[in-house]
């Protein structure tokens, strides 16, 4: 059966965002780390779908397909390829198509349609926001695996996809030159 994974960034007071979802503390801490960057290719490349909640979808679609499109010499084209050609499923409840290449939206119940998505063939399945969706993804228990990449920085305040309390197992952690740590964490 194939595994959801989660793949995020959080800050050091667990946070996903900024208040109103600002995401630009992400590179605060400067340097960017070729091999951070090379396991995010890596986790994506382990997977065939991503499942995304509708909010963050559009900003998700306009800039993967803009890499693609627009800017061959991009560093992250390798990722963008992989985001814009990879199959993307948009749960919504409100609308029923999306534009977006390989795009389908999803209206019914969440966990029957995870369930149904982990057992057709295939590689695993990634989600990476947004925090609401996530949130219900967690609280539902339909992750499989967690993959945390923890930047030194602290916001004080933000959105949380954590909202009651979960226990964890750590699997395997990785430090880079950036400050950010990358954890793995399986449910217990």
């Amino acid at each position: 059966m194939r595994k959801l994974k989660l793949q995020v960034q959080m800050t050091l007071d667990g946070f996903v965002a900024g208040p109103e979802g600002q995401l630009d503390w992400m590179w605060a801490a400067g340097e960017k780390d070729e091999s951070s960057f090379l396991k995010v290719i890596e986790l994506a490349d382990s997977c065939d779908t991503i499942l995304l909640g509708r909010n963050m979808t559009r900003g998700f679609i306009d800039y993967w397909e803009n890499v693609v499109d627009n800017q061959p010499d991009s560093p992250e084209q390798p990722l963008a390829q992989l985001m814009v050609n990879m199959r993307k499923i948009v749960f919504s409840r409100t609308l029923n198509t999306i534009k977006g290449r390989n795009l389908e939206v999803e209206n019914g119940d969440l966990a029957a349609a995870v369930h149904a998505l982990k057992k057709e063939p295939g590689r695993d399945i990634m989600v990476y926001g947004g925090a609401n969706f996530v949130s219900s993804l967690i609280s539902q228990n339909l992750i499989d695996e967690y993959f945390i990449f923890r930047s030194p920085v602290a916001l004080g305040k933000g959105l949380s996809i954590f909202k009651e309390q979960k226990i964890m197992k750590l699997e395997s952690s990785t430090s880079y030159k950036n400050g950010k740590t990358l954890d793995k964490y399986l449910p217990v």
